[in-house]
């Protein structure tokens, strides 16, 4: 016999059916809570078709994001085969029938099916220190993506406020000018006190820089508030959400120094950490997402695999007499992969220096630039040349991390 356990998994519990063999279903479906008493009736359930069929069942799931995870742990747990289907193919094998019925238990009871007629491979499982890895890296973009959006806020009641403070220092979202916005926000209270004071206060913010520096820093900041438009703020609204933008501001910045950190220092205890930061363009926080979101080589045994994985890979229709001569990539795999490759590249083919004695500019990536300037020669859009060098810089990522060497010493 070749028992299947089908699971159709959602927020908090889920569907199972059994199958002792090819077209063999057993008893109704039943539904569990994810919690322990209710895994254990299912570890129960597994042992009952266990004995029935005389060997241990596969259990067949749909990626649902983090809602399988319990599952997913409990099964290693208890050293349970496990295979987790891609919800197109899921999907796929849902529609195959005439009928529009869509039920836990009949979604279920397809994915038993599914499983006796394609040839699914186990689920690999994946290690601990990458998976950390990956959510630390995942939950660094979400939260710079947030402050990006707080910064564009800040920036709007800035200019209801104090438009002129922009130029006082280089850079508005640094650490010292936010904290001399949050005590001086408007005009007035910069021109409440004297230069000297505005000056001691600066230089105690930023004790690494010199009193000289304070000083001028303080006089950019006197004749802003002289030049600003808005002397008198009539709104003390603006006032309240500007202070409130800057502190989350500060927030934001104080836990993305924390998660880079943290990044950093698992990051390098993973040795394809460094072989990733052997191709030029290619820095700490690009390698460290490469790495998570691929994971172990081991499960892809083919370049192309990888390539599929990140969805670059060019979509075919064909049909008939008629095959579709302009194909656009499929975008299926890795979107936070395919995002941090695009950087990459972007990276290595740009220009980084010009060498003293002559007037050649030398690109980051010498190889990437050549092969990026070969399509652009064949007359390939720039979009098109990106994504070829991204399939060019996998193939590259794929025979390093296969032969454990750095990026000089692949062919």
């Amino acid at each position: 016999m070749n028992p299947v356990i089908g699971l159709d998994v959602a927020k908090g519990e889920s569907q199972i059916q059994a199958f002792l063999d090819k077209g063999e279903p057993y008893r109704k479906s039943f539904s569990i809570l994810h919690n322990v008493k209710e895994l254990n009736k299912f570890l129960d359930f597994l042992k009952e078709i266990e004995s029935l069929a005389g060997g241990k069942p596969s259990v067949i799931l749909e990626s649902t994001g983090h809602y399988h995870t319990p599952i997913i742990q409990f099964l290693e747990e208890q050293q349970y085969m496990y295979i987790i289907v891609n919800p197109l193919i899921a999907h796929r094998a849902k529609s195959s029938s005439l009928r529009k019925v869509k039920t836990d238990a009949i979604d279920a009871y397809n994915l038993c099916e599914l499983y006796y007629k394609e040839e699914l491979e186990p689920s690999k499982k994946r290690g601990i220190r990458l998976l950390n890895l990956r959510n630390l890296t995942r939950q660094h973009e979400t939260i710079s993506s947030v402050a990006a959006q707080t910064k564009l806020q800040l920036q709007s009641i800035l200019d209801q406020v104090f438009p002129e403070y922009r130029g006082v220092f280089g850079n508005l979202y640094s650490k010292v000018s936010l904290q001399v916005l949050l005590i001086f926000p408007t005009s007035k209270s910069v021109l409440s006190v004297t230069g000297p004071v505005l000056a001691d206060k600066i230089a105690s913010l930023y004790k690494s820089r010199s009193d000289k520096w304070a000083k001028e820093k303080a006089k950019k900041l006197r004749d802003a508030a002289i030049r600003n438009p808005f002397q008198n703020n009539l709104y003390q609204s603006h006032i309240i959400n500007l202070e409130i933008m800057i502190n989350i501001v500060l927030q934001y910045q104080e836990h993305l120094s924390k998660l880079a950190a943290e990044i950093d220092a698992l990051a390098k205890e993973v040795e394809e950490y460094e072989l990733i930061q052997s191709i030029p363009g290619i820095g700490e926080k690009i390698a460290a997402t490469i790495i998570s979101e691929i994971g172990e080589i081991e499960r892809f045994n083919h370049p192309k695999k990888l390539v599929a994985f990140t969805g670059v890979d060019p979509s075919v229709y064909s049909s008939g007499k008629f095959t579709a001569s302009v194909n656009r990539i499929t975008k299926r795999g890795s979107s936070r992969l395919r995002q941090a490759l695009f950087m990459a590249v972007q990276c290595g083919i740009r220009d980084a220096r010009k060498k003293k004695t002559s007037v050649e500019i030398i690109p980051r990536n010498k190889r990437l630039r050549e092969f990026y300037d070969k399509k652009r020669d064949e007359g390939k859009p720039f979009r098109v040349a990106i994504i070829a060098c991204v399939n060019k810089l996998l193939h590259w990522i794929f025979a390093m991390l296969k032969s454990n060497t750095t990026f000089l010493d692949i062919a």
